[in-house]
């Protein structure tokens, strides 16, 4: 199962991936594995030597208990701590973000993508939406033909 977050790459331009491990309860893996969730808004911030998965959404498992759960509570993501090192320089230095872009299941794991992203202006995203519909027109002319 591979969940997307849609506006990451509407809103960030990203440049550079990186793939972390993510620490969920046992109801959650079982959501996510169903595709329940949701990464639209959520952002990851590093405190210290750890790195943190905040806003993000993972509605609970059908079959679960749900009298304490917290949907969309803070969860600890696993990196290295050279990987850790180097976004924390990098968020620091510029005007960039770590954005989830995806989060997929391999083999018996839950991954997440994080992606470096530096966050567009609304005219870019204007003129991107633009292309894009100049490209679709372009594209149905061509196929009348």
């Amino acid at each position: 199962m591979k969940i997307f977050n849609k506006r990451a790459n509407f809103d960030f331009e990203i440049l550079e991936s990186f793939e972390a491990g993510i620490n969920l309860q046992g109801q959650e893996v079982k959501a996510v594995r169903e595709g329940h969730a949701d990464l639209t808004g959520s952002f990851a911030k590093i405190t210290g030597s750890e790195a943190y998965l905040i806003n993000s959404k993972i509605f609970p498992y059908k079959f679960a208990r749900t009298e304490n759960y917290e949907q969309s509570r803070t969860r600890k993501l696993l990196l290295h701590k050279a990987q850790i090192v180097s976004l924390k320089s990098k968020t620091e230095g510029g005007n960039l973000t770590i954005v989830p872009v995806s989060m997929y299941t391999t083999r018996n794991l839950i991954k997440v993508e994080l992606g470096l992203g530096k966050p567009r202006k609304q005219f870019d995203k204007k003129k991107r939406i633009q292309k894009r519909d100049l490209d679709r027109e372009m594209l149905g002319l061509l196929k009348n033909r």
